[in-house]
């Protein structure tokens, strides 16, 4: 097709190209979302694989932050492949991004654990998961560029948000994968070696999804532009040295995308590990609530799409803002309730007060809470409750240190005793089957899936309509790995952390609260309506 062509045709290809685009763009990127957060579906379980044993808190949070580490690096691989996109073309960028990602993934289920190799083990595991977020970091930006401009204004929202599924569609794979492993393997076989199956899948997915891509054509935008001499030379340079540019990035990053993504990461990772950890549930019964409420809410991406092609996009994603600082710490509450009752109500007649003079020390509690063996009291009893979602308050004291629960004071930290004093009192050390109420607990899951529809599902359009097509792909992926990266991906991480340091089970919900109520105010300040944008400007 000439570009003269194209030109005379601005609307868009024909529905049934769209199609074609939209199945062989969403179908790779599904893999490599599944590469990427296999990682996040067993971060927990890596714990005591990758990290030294001694300090199980330790290595939890540090598989967490590892997990993070992959999106260290989206923002760079943002800029880089960004430029790859803007001046070579968007087919061949998002097929390196691809290659990357799968290899990176498949050298996961290879690595030695930490009792074999040491500290190698998670420098060399950080180093792969730093290449993932590399490589995602051109990868969604490019896909999502590549969609739209194969679609018509009418439908534009409908057909990106085909793509927004799939980071839902990949996790629900991860997750189908280790369920079916962990169903017909023992938990000692899958300890051993089972684990790694799921990264060596990615040997085949990348085969697929290599074969997928290869057929694809170039963006029919992107090659009139080329045609016509117009792309720019440096679209990074464009990006951060144009001043009305860079305002759209930072916009697109603190009026929408940052929100998005604690949102996302919050309801579809943070939920599983506050199923596990937090509430002490099975694996099997937390998976399998996650895994429905993936099901039932995933199309709800593609109706808000759709919705946003009819009434617009900005105040669809700015409500599931709203509704989802005012609705978090209740739905998690919710989960509470229902999912552990006797955990709840142990939490509300069980009064913890950690005192003395090693809680002044609280300059180095991240550093004695990542050490591998805890040494001050003070910091090792608040590991331990919080690991155990028992509510306390620390008070420092020139007295010696002690832990007074429900009035009885008891000198010095004897976790074994304090185990069984909490258990005396009432504290489960696991949920009871019997009491967990599945429907509630999957409505809760599906809410907070819902919400996460309401921000995503408009989001790729949103973002496509809002840069100019000289600096599309890098623009709509700095935007995105900035926000998702260095905001969200960090959201489990954080929100662990906090509560280890405040002893609140909900108090870490408070970052995804703040960061999607800012989102909400600065998008109704600033953020323009997009919907009917044309492509070629």
């Amino acid at each position: 097709m000439s570009a003269g062509t194209i030109a005379a045709q601005p609307s868009a290809v024909n529905t049934r190209e769209s199609r074609q685009v939209v199945l062989a763009a969403a179908l790779g990127t599904v893999f490599e979302w599944y590469d990427f957060f296999i990682y996040g579906s067993l971060a927990v379980f890596f714990g005591g694989l990758f990290f030294p044993k001694g300090n199980e808190t330790a290595a939890v949070l540090a598989s967490l932050a590892t997990f993070g580490a992959g999106f260290v690096l989206r923002p760079f691989g943002a800029i880089v492949f960004g430029k790859l996109g803007d001046t070579i073309g968007r087919k061949y960028t998002f097929l390196v991004t691809m290659l990357i990602m799968g290899l990176a993934t498949a050298a996961v289920g290879l690595l030695p654990t930490y009792e074999t190799i040491g500290w190698l083990a998670p420098a060399t595991l950080v180093t792969l998961r730093l290449l993932q977020g590399l490589a995602v970091g051109g990868e969604f930006g490019g896909a999502v560029t590549y969609i739209a401009e194969h679609s018509s204004a009418r439908d534009r929202g409908l057909m990106t948000s085909w793509l927004q599924i799939t980071g839902t569609v990949g996790l629900l794979m991860s997750l189908l994968v280790i369920m079916g492993l962990r169903q017909v393997m023992s938990e000692a076989a899958f300890s051993a070696w089972g684990w790694r199956i799921p990264f060596l899948l990615s040997i085949g997915l990348l085969v697929v999804s290599l074969y997928i891509r290869l057929r694809l054509h170039e963006s029919p935008v992107f090659s009139e532009m080329k045609a016509h001499g117009k792309t720019s030379r440096n679209p990074i340079r464009d990006i951060f040295a144009d001043r009305k540019t860079l305002r759209l990035v930072l916009l697109a990053i603190f009026g929408i995308v940052a929100g998005q993504a604690v949102i996302w990461y919050t309801g579809h990772f943070y939920s599983l590990y506050f199923l596990t950890s937090t509430l002490k549930l099975d694996y099997q019964s937390a998976y399998l609530y996650l895994t429905i409420a993936l099901v039932l809410g995933t199309p709800f991406f593609v109706v808000f799409g759709r919705l946003s092609d009819r009434i617009g996009r900005k105040w669809i994603m700015l409500t599931g803002c709203l509704l989802s600082a005012l609705l978090f710490i209740p739905i998690f509450k919710g989960l509470t309730t229902y999912g552990n009752p006797q955990l709840a109500e142990f939490r509300e007649r069980t009064s913890v007060v950690v005192q003395g003079g090693d809680c002044r020390e609280e300059q180095s509690f991240l550093g004695q809470l990542f050490s591998p063996r805890l040494t001050v009291p003070c910091t090792r009893a608040k590991a331990f409750l919080s690991a155990n979602a028992v509510p306390y308050v620390a008070k420092p004291s020139d007295e010696p240190f002690a832990i007074i629960l429900n009035g009885k004071r008891t000198e010095g930290f004897d976790e074994a005793q304090l185990k069984a004093d909490l258990v005396a009192a009432g504290m489960p050390l696991k949920a009871d089957p019997a009491r967990v109420d599945a429907p509630r607990m999957i409505g809760l899951l599906f809410v907070l899936v819902l919400l996460a529809t309401m921000v995503y599902g408009p989001l790729g359009a949103c973002l496509v309509e809002l840069f100019p097509t000289q600096v599309r792909y890098s623009g709509v992926s700095v935007a995105l790995q900035f926000g998702n990266g260095w905001i969200g991906g960090f959201a489990p991480f954080i929100a662990t952390a906090v509560v280890v340091r405040t002893g609140d089970i909900f108090d870490g919900l408070l970052y995804t609260v703040i960061v999607a109520a800012v989102c909400f105010i600065i998008g109704a300040w600033r953020l323009p309506e997009t919907r009917g944008r044309d492509m070629r400007a």
